[in-house]
């Protein structure tokens, strides 16, 4: 990896007593896609709105390229490329047309501009639509063709630093596999990224390192698996509660595995269990589905989410995620 793209330290910033963001701190280098997760309301769109200049930190400092964001959000905003949460305004344009004036704006010339819509509409399977103009009230294109070609618009040009914030909204499951491996490339071409998202699972494909917001706070970093904290053969069971039943692995001893992690969110349990022990946890759940003591259950290789929701808690619903401490 290369030197540091973005530098962020210690940024807090305040909307009256509501701390957005509280004393912040996290890198993305050169060649590196960094993942920074979180719940809605978790301060993530904050920090973006700060690294991009549009929004002045309380305390702290963020540099981009080594430009001082803070004092020059002029200069660090032209080194920064930003798909925002929101849909490009590309109404009464089509979407090679989108593409191409983003690269002109950004630097390149008529010729390079052409070649490069072309090449991301084949990267992204949105050619069909590359001549269909963008109506207003969502006319013309879909949610999903509107948000890749503002993924293309941002990626068009090579900058030191690209953000994107929740670039797969609206996207369809095989175009969100196509806008992925984008992001994964643009990295290993040798620029920094910042991947804002909630989309865990989906999330730990691509990254190289991931920082995890909760109520403004850095609360978990680090490489996929440093925080999944589990072997590579670890398997997760999820255990679907009856609406208002009993939860069969409180307390832990009776589970008859041992358990690594246990967290729950609501009506779902996740355990980490050891994969020899495979065939005894499925006897186990299959005799409590039976018995009715539970909606159901699935066994799988154990993910970040495990971890993510150990770490975070939802402001947006009445389920909360909680850990309990291990039994090996």
């Amino acid at each position: 990896m290369g030197a540091d793209v973005l530098a962020v330290d210690g940024i807090t910033k305040r909307y009256g007593a509501v701390v957005a963001n509280d004393g912040v701190t996290l890198r993305v280098r050169a060649g590196e896609v960094v993942g920074l997760l979180g719940h809605n309301g978790a301060g993530k769109t904050t920090l973006v709105s700060q690294v991009v200049g549009l929004l002045r930190p309380d305390a702290g400092t963020i540099h981009v390229a080594e430009v001082d964001a803070v004092t020059d959000p002029a200069g660090a905003r032209r080194r920064v490329a930003l798909q925002a949460q929101a849909q490009a305004p590309i109404n009464g344009l089509t979407p090679r047309t989108a593409i191409e004036l983003a690269g002109r704006i950004r630097g390149l010339s008529t010729r390079q501009a052409r070649a490069a819509a072309a090449e991301l509409a084949a990267e992204l399977d949105i050619e069909p639509w590359l001549d269909q103009k963008a109506l207003p009230d969502g006319g013309g294109l879909s949610g999903g063709v509107r948000r890749l070609t503002s993924f293309a618009m941002t990626v068009v040009a090579p900058t030191p630093l690209v953000v994107l914030d929740e670039p797969t909204n609206d996207i369809d499951a095989s175009r969100r596999r196509r806008l992925w491996d984008a992001v994964r490339r643009i990295g290993d071409q040798g620029a920094g990224v910042l991947l804002v998202t909630h989309n865990v699972v989906e999330a730990e494909r691509v990254v190289d390192e991931l920082v995890v917001l909760d109520r403004g706070k850095v609360v978990a970093a680090g490489t996929p698996a440093s925080l999944r904290g589990s072997q590579d053969t670890d398997l997760r069971l999820e255990l679907q509660l009856q609406p208002g039943g009993p939860d069969p692995s409180d307390p832990l001893d009776a589970v008859p595995v041992p358990v690594t992690r246990r967290v729950r969110t609501g009506r779902r349990v996740l355990l980490t269990v050891p994969a020899s022990q495979a065939a005894a946890v499925v006897a186990w759940a299959t005799g409590l589905r039976e018995q009715g003591h539970l909606d159901g259950y699935a066994l799988a290789p154990a993910t970040l989410e495990d971890a993510y929701l150990a770490v975070t808690t939802s402001e947006a619903s009445d389920e909360a995620a909680t850990e309990e401490p291990s039994r090996a």
